[in-house]
């Protein structure tokens, strides 16, 4: 992964390790790598991911279990309120964009819809 340096890495590390959620690499219920097992694989410090970790944990992505290492959610409503969030900020960016160019609503769902049917 390359890390942008306007951000802390930790807080890119919370943003992948959500997608991972988000696209079902780690899905609900599912055992993590540990602390170590990311640092080695994002070749960050374990105290970065571990400060990732910690956040997820906050924010009821992930749960710790003291003796057994830390789960993805199995919460389906909470895992879906992750996924149309996500799916709402790279939407509000596309918008942006199309508007940034001059392209109505009417094109824009347009295309999304020709664009759609490609990927089908």
């Amino acid at each position: 992964m390359d890390f942008d340096s306007a951000q802390p890495i930790w807080q890119q590390l919370v943003d992948d390790f959500t997608r991972r959620v988000i696209i079902g690499e780690w899905r609900p219920g599912m055992k993590i790598p540990s602390t170590r097992e990311l640092a080695l694989e994002y070749q960050v410090n374990p105290n970065t991911v571990q400060r990732a970790l910690t956040e997820l944990d906050r924010l009821g992505t992930t749960h710790s279990e003291r003796t057994s290492g830390r789960f993805v959610s199995d919460e389906e409503a909470f895992l879906n309120a992750l996924r149309d969030e996500s799916a709402q900020e790279i939407i509000d960016e596309v918008i942006a964009r199309l508007a940034s160019i001059g392209v109505t609503r009417a094109d824009a769902l347009r295309l999304l819809k020709e664009r759609w049917r490609t990927h089908d």
